[in-house]
Formats: C-alpha cells, sequence, structure tokens
C-alpha cells in the first residue's frame, strides 16, 4: 500500500503554491544577489520584486558570468563600436553642440523620466525596435556602425551634466547588459558610475560593460558634462527556452517604452500611456505628503491584494 500524503502537504504541492514558493525564492535571491540593496519596503515595491521569477530564470541560464562588471572584450561585435570611437564622438560633439542631446517633449519616456530632473539627457538610435528617422539623419556613420552588430538591441547617446548625480536604481530586465563607451568625457575619477560594491570612471574611448540589474548610480562632480554611447547589450544565454523568453520580453515590454527625439517620431506602446500612470504617482506623492501612514498602509494593502489574488487558491 503506497503513502499518502497528509491534506497540508498535497495543497503545498499544487502548481499554484509550487508557484508561489518559486516567486518567493526568485524575489529573495534577486534582493540578496548584490552588496548593495534597497530597503526591504522600497524593495517590496520595486519593479525587479515583480519580475523576479523571469529574470531569476535569465540568471539561471546565463552564459556569462553573472558579476557585477564583465570584460567587453569578450563580446566581439563592441569592437566595431570601440575602434570607431573618435567618428561616433564627432557626431556626438555636433549634437551636443546644438542642443540635441535632452530630455523628452512630454510624459513619454517613462524608463528614463526620473533622471530628467537631475539634468540627464539623451538622443534615441533605436530601443528594441527600428532605428528613429532622427538619427539616421544627425548621426548616419554611428547608425550604421550599430547596425552592423545585431545583438545591440538599444543605442543612445547620454549626457551627464557637471554636479549630476542619478539615484540608486536597478534596471528591469535582465535579458541584456549595459555598455559604456567613453566619448566626451572629464577623464576624471570625479565622473564616475557605481555597479553594486564597484566603482568605474569613464574615459575618452574606453569602454566598460556591467550588469544593469545590479543596483547602480551614477555621478558628475567634475567641471565638465560627460557623453557617452550608452547600450543594451543582449545577454548571451545557454538553453533555447530562455533565449526565446528574451526575446518575448524584448519585443514587448522593453520595445513598449521605446521614446523618441522628435515630434512625430513612433512611440513605444507603453509610453503611449505613460501620461496617466505619472498622473497616479503624482496622487500618491500628494497623498504620501498628506498622510504617510495613510500612504503606507494603502500601498501595501494594495501589494497584498495583488499577490493574493495571483497564488492564492
Amino acid at each position: 500500500m503506497s503513502p499518502t500524503l497528509a491534506p497540508w502537504a498535497t495543497t503545498l504541492l499544487t502548481p499554484q503554491w509550487l508557484l508561489a514558493f518559486y516567486g518567493l525564492l526568485s524575489i529573495t535571491y534577486v534582493h540578496f544577489r548584490g552588496r548593495v540593496r534597497h530597503r526591504l519596503p522600497r524593495q517590496l515595491m520595486d519593479h525587479s520584486t515583480f519580475l523576479a521569477p523571469l529574470n531569476a530564470l535569465v540568471y539561471l541560464s546565463s552564459s556569462v558570468p553573472r558579476t557585477p562588471m564583465l570584460d567587453p572584450r569578450d563580446f566581439p561585435e563592441l569592437t566595431l563600436l570601440r575602434d570607431n570611437w573618435q567618428v561616433i564622438r564627432d557626431e556626438a560633439a555636433a549634437l551636443y553642440g546644438v542642443g540635441a542631446i535632452g530630455q523628452s517633449d512630454g510624459l513619454n519616456d517613462l524608463g528614463f523620466n526620473s533622471f530628467f530632473k537631475k539634468g540627464w539627457g539623451r538622443f534615441y538610435f533605436h530601443w528594441y525596435g527600428n532605428f528613429l528617422p532622427s538619427a539616421r539623419e544627425l548621426c548616419p556613420h554611428t547608425s550604421a556602425l550599430l547596425e552592423q552588430a545585431p545583438r545591440i538591441k538599444a543605442a543612445m547617446f547620454t549626457l551627464l551634466p557637471v554636479g549630476a548625480r542619478l539615484p540608486l536604481h536597478r534596471d528591469p530586465w535582465a535579458g541584456s547588459l549595459r555598455y559604456h563607451l567613453g566619448l566626451i568625457t572629464p577623464n576624471s575619477d570625479a565622473c564616475r558610475i557605481l555597479v553594486d560594491d564597484q566603482t568605474r570612471s569613464w574615459r575618452d574611448g574606453e569602454d566598460l560593460l556591467f550588469d544593469e540589474t545590479y543596483i547602480h548610480t551614477a555621478e558628475n562632480q567634475s567641471g565638465q558634462d560627460r557623453i557617452i554611447l550608452f547600450c543594451d547589450v543582449e545577454r548571451p544565454l545557454n538553453n533555447p527556452l530562455a533565449r526565446a523568453l528574451s526575446w518575448l520580453v524584448g519585443r514587448t515590454l522593453a520595445a513598449g517604452s521605446a521614446s523618441r527625439n522628435r515630434p512625430g517620431e513612433p512611440l513605444g506602446a507603453l509610453n503611449h500611456g505613460f501620461k496617466y500612470v505619472y498622473a497616479l504617482r503624482i496622487g500618491g506623492k500628494r497623498l504620501k505628503a498628506y498622510n504617510r501612514r495613510l500612504y503606507y498602509t494603502l500601498k501595501y494593502l494594495l501589494l497584498a491584494a495583488l499577490l493574493a489574488w495571483i497564488f492564492w487558491p
């Protein structure tokens, strides 16, 4: 006679509870994988918590080290950019000279909107989709170089002005790695990026590669603005299921956050609705200023309700 499981054990082995356990384990892993961590209340509401089950699969399938910093020379397609950095720099300098590396023309850049109040600026080439017409027109040489590197899924010039410090953050999706190529930099340790517990500074013609799902920040305490080429490089994965998942997220969530350089250029689907989400955020900030206790009570009740809806039998 085969042994039977207790009713509670049978319940815990149902797909819904197994999924809940996997979700909890993946969230715990994401929170503790680095030396620098958000405080627990912030972590619970951070986007990395909600994407943890997907990102954990990507981390497990990664063909490259799961470390904060990686060696860009392990990615041969980046050699073309590094070897042509002066050509790229010249096009970036021309844009900078006319103020074209700037902020969005409205609430249509959900991925980087929080950086704009720090003076941070950008000029997009492409973001998980087609190249923008303005990029091909104003930067034909850089666009041509980027098109020869299909593993680069997104690219832009970014500006970090004097005195700026970006907030501590981590990017939502683990299917890419972040590449920076120094173009016009202070060549000083006073202009630097901190990824987990590691620090690097930008230099003209030098590059760096890091895992942007570790908590990171950047600051420019020098006397000169910093301009780099900023790219998302597809993370190499060792199995077809993980590669299919990465492709799907890139074509939906990542592409949905695509922004533009000029009015009239296409926007990702998520950015079409960002102004409404932003209005809710403003309302939340007003409630927090009015009554912090009520704000946090409602916030965590909503989180508990969402988790219960997903996982409760």
